[in-house]
């Protein structure tokens, strides 16, 4: 018995020699114009397949048949996605194309696959090949609305496509801009008005308003994305690509926009009341300050460097105070302050606050 052992484990250290000898010695070819052998893309793919299966298992997904979800997920696949695998109406880049292995069409892939297996995929990336991970971790809402918007993708065509992407503008041709438009590149204030509109009062109720935002406080979200101190796999790629100049450019355009065209959505008048109630009084058994004192209206030691919250939608904002109370959403010098007062708040007091600065119009004093 032994021997047998010995000559095994002989068999294998030979192998491993070997192994390792053709390797050292260069003659494998790694270019990807010769292809794989039919066994070796047979076994990659399986493996691959078998891995995905059994990380996605204690996934659990969310629903996904909000419209909010699918036009977020929309604005990113156009900016990330599009290049390597398509879309309805547009081919697959001929350099994707000569990758390996070269990036699928996705319509034939996704009816193929569960919402977690998607969330994995997407999330982590896949080794030896092309597909990147989420460019941050910490945000796993924007990996669920990418998955909301892929499993739409396969009944989509060319029109329904680009009206996810730019919206009703026509013959979904991106949205003209507002005169004078910021002395940036087409191409990075079209990145911006593709989620937040041309008038800066944003798309579907799911991006936040830029119009009339506070100057200071873009500039420092914009610096603070591409530093990757603020969490968004869909903002950390578009501001790391701006210089200094195009972030002062871009800030000063939105903030110079008209907010006041804005017009509130009707809400719960009983959440609205509680709401305000928290806005201006805080709650001192929480050791929760009020709102106004730092984000308006009305407030008295409001700073530049502080959003300000009226007339924004408020899914965007009870997403950011789970965030916050998360600690998965990071931002400028001044977002530790926010993480306190966003751990002391329960779901129906974060609902209530948001819906009340919803329901106000932006340039309420």
């Amino acid at each position: 018995m032994k021997k047998r052992i010995y000559a095994i484990g002989t068999v294998l250290l030979g192998l491993a020699v070997a192994g390792l000898l053709v390797a050292a010695s260069g003659i494998i070819p790694v270019k990807a114009s010769a292809g794989h052998w039919p066994v070796t893309q047979w076994f990659l793919r399986f493996a691959m397949q078998r891995s995905i299966s059994t990380h996605s298992l204690r996934i659990k997904a969310p629903k996904l048949d909000d419209p909010g979800l699918v036009l977020k997920g929309a604005g990113h696949y156009e900016t990330g996605c599009r290049s390597c695998h398509g879309s309805p109406g547009k081919e697959q880049s001929p350099i994707a194309l000569r990758m390996l292995p070269p990036p699928p069409l996705l319509p034939e892939r996704i009816r193929k696959r569960d919402p977690e297996e998607l969330f994995y995929t997407v999330k982590h990336g896949l080794k030896f090949t092309g597909m990147p991970a989420w460019p941050t971790q910490q945000r796993d809402d924007e990996v669920w609305a990418m998955v909301a918007f892929l499993h739409e993708l396969p009944d989509l065509d060319e029109s329904g496509y680009r009206r996810l992407v730019y919206g009703d503008s026509g013959a979904g041709a991106p949205p003209p801009l507002p005169s004078p438009p910021p002395p940036t590149p087409v191409t990075d204030i079209q990145s911006c008005v593709r989620c937040h509109g041309a008038d800066g009062l944003g798309r579907g109720s799911v991006f936040p308003k830029l119009a009339g935002q506070r100057l200071e406080y873009l500039e420092n979200a914009l610096e603070a994305y591409a530093r990757g101190e603020r969490h968004s796999g869909i903002m950390e790629p578009v501001a790391a690509a701006l210089n200094p100049e195009a972030i002062q450019d871009l800030s000063r355009f939105f903030a110079s926009l008209d907010v006041s065209e804005g017009t509130p959505s009707p809400q719960d008048i009983a959440a609205i009341a509680r709401g305000k109630e928290i806005a201006q009084h805080g709650i001192p058994s929480q050791r929760v300050p009020s709102c106004i004192d730092c984000h308006g209206p009305s407030g008295h030691r409001v700073k530049a460097a502080y959003p300000a919250l009226a007339g924004q939608p408020s899914g965007y904002l009870v997403l950011q105070l789970q965030l916050f109370n998360e600690d998965r959403r990071g931002g400028s010098s001044h977002a530790h302050l926010m993480r306190p007062v966003a751990t002391r708040l329960t779901p129906e007091q974060m609902r209530d606050v948001a819906i009340y600065f919803e329901s106000l119009r932006g340039d309420d004093p």
